[in-house]
């Protein structure tokens, strides 16, 4: 709908624009984009004799992403460079949208084909860019595994890099499995088919490590080895990634990006891999030097017990017992000896001192005549020391060595030692 002041309003679902209105407006749109500079690969040529417009299909070799072009046939014939399916390519043209088909075209006025110098510069840019983000960064390389169980390869359909790593990685190690995808390895398509391959694989827990094998040609040829979508694809995988792009010269840069360069698809194959004949040889070896090592540790061991068993002590452990027997006897002699003679000292004295006390004892003074006086006084007895201990008519016993006498004092006598006996 449009105001009187010639302003159209916005559409909306009771006032809707209809389709004229909008390719109208898309075709003014595009108008205004004026003419523009774009690069990419040519996939579809197409010149019918006779025509006046040459058609070509021109696709972003880091994206799905293409554009139909329309040119005089003239561009394509008189390029100085052949243009072929694959040729990168600089256009210049203005966009125009057809609205009866709702289709846009680049209409194009000049075609510049892409020089190996420029392709050369760009790739050397790409790969400054690639460096400053880090991707080349030893650090995000990952270790190849010893022994996968399972290879994937993406080369190209029956090629010679497909026959050189399958044959010698079954050379090296019979029991290796592979899963192959073959893909487009230049042109066009190749980046897409190569990049739907590794993310196939990628996910598959099985695949341990992937290869990436072409063999050699020309930059045009490596080209999408070099692809920036690709490079951050192969960062991206979980997957050990191997390149073994081109020969020994050539350097694409999925060879900076991968896990492990390889020169060629064969020693890929090589590193991948090892060798069966070898890691054979090398157990058989480590075989025979472990059994050396546990000869000679046993022959050291049993020189050293035989240098034990050798020992005096050990070859006769009694032998010290029977040095030391007579010895032992002589001393348990002497011991012997020695307690007896204390003992016969011991039993001498003893006897001595009871000869000593049997003479100076009661008894034996009783034997010689002596008597013990006492006085009795009812049921006590009192030893009579002096005359005055027993008054006449005093009761007495007087005990001899044989027994006892009871007596009566009559009187007593006082000696001196210088006066008789002097009765009282």
């Amino acid at each position: 709908m449009t105001t009187d002041s010639g302003v159209r309003q916005p559409s909306s679902a009771e006032e809707p624009w209809p389709v004229r209105t909008v390719a109208i407006k898309v075709a003014q749109w595009i108008e205004r984009l004026g003419a523009v500079w774009v690069e990419g690969q040519v996939t579809q040529i197409s010149v019918r004799p006779g025509a006046r417009t040459a058609f070509l299909v021109l696709r972003d070799p880091a994206a799905d992403m293409s554009l139909s072009v329309t040119c005089a046939p003239e561009l394509i014939r008189q390029s100085p460079v052949p243009l072929t399916e694959g040729s990168r390519v600089v256009v210049h043209g203005k966009l125009s949208y057809f609205t009866g088909r709702g289709t846009i075209s680049l209409r194009a006025t000049e075609i510049r084909p892409v020089g190996v110098g420029e392709l050369l510069a760009r790739l050397e840019r790409l790969k400054a860019l690639l460096a400053a983000e880090g991707l080349f960064d030893e650090r995000l390389k990952r270790p190849i595994p010893f022994l996968p169980r399972t290879v994937g390869l993406i080369t190209g359909r029956a090629s010679a890099a497909e026959h050189d790593v399958l044959s010698v990685a079954r050379q090296r190690w019979p029991a290796v499995r592979f899963e192959v995808r073959n893909t487009a390895v230049q042109g066009p398509t190749a980046v897409p088919q190569i990049l739907e391959a590794l993310t196939e694989l990628d996910r598959d827990p099985e695949v341990d490590v992937i290869v990436l094998a072409r063999g050699g040609g020309s930059v045009e040829d490596l080209l999408a080895f070099s692809d920036e979508t690709l490079c951050r694809a192969i960062v991206a995988a979980t997957t050990p990634i191997v390149s073994a792009i081109g020969h020994e010269p050539d350097n694409p840069l999925s060879d900076y990006v991968a896990d492990l360069r390889a020169a060629t698809p064969t020693d890929a194959a090589k590193r991948i891999v090892p060798d069966a004949t070898a890691e054979l040889a090398a157990v058989a070896d480590l075989r025979e030097r472990a059994a050396a090592a546990l000869r000679g540790w046993v022959q050291r061991e049993s020189r050293a017990l035989q240098q034990l068993r050798s020992r005096p002590v050990l070859a006769d452990p009694l032998r010290a017992l029977t040095q030391r027997v007579d010895e032992v006897e002589r001393l348990r002699t002497a011991a012997r000896r020695a307690v007896q003679h204390t003992l016969s000292t011991q039993t001498t004295g003893v006897t001595h001192l009871r000869d000593k006390l049997t003479a100076v004892g009661p008894a034996a003074t009783l034997a010689r005549g002596y008597a013990v006086v006492q006085r009795v006084t009812g049921p006590e007895r009192h030893v009579v020391h002096a005359v005055a201990d027993a008054p006449p008519g005093s009761q007495l016993r007087i005990r001899v060595a044989d027994g006892a006498v009871s007596a009566a004092a009559l009187g007593s006598q006082i000696l001196t030692p210088t006066t008789k006996e002097v009765p009282r």
